[in-house]
């Protein structure tokens, strides 16, 4: 069965939390643009245009954009990223 994730706003407008339904990581994880990371879900995510950077822990991951990005244009592509890394 794949993971389903809820989206949770945050204080931060530049960063959305998706609530994964199990865990689906191994501790923590958090990268940004430009670091060398192992993660295949790290590595989709950063990937994505306005992507800034990323942090995670088991169950949840906090995607943050960039100032000048549209979360209407990034979650698309972002739910993509989760569904096929998570």
């Amino acid at each position: 069965m794949a993971i389903e994730f809820s989206i949770q706003p945050t204080p931060n407008p530049n960063a959305i939390k998706f609530d994964g339904s199990e865990k689906f990581l191994e501790g923590r994880l958090s990268a940004r643009v430009g670091d060398d990371s192992d993660s295949p879900l790290a590595k989709a995510l950063l990937s994505i245009d306005g992507v800034e950077s990323i942090f995670g822990f088991e169950n949840f991951i906090t995607v943050n954009k960039t100032n000048d990005s549209d979360w209407n244009d990034l979650m698309p592509e972002i739910q993509k990223a989760l569904e096929e890394n998570a």
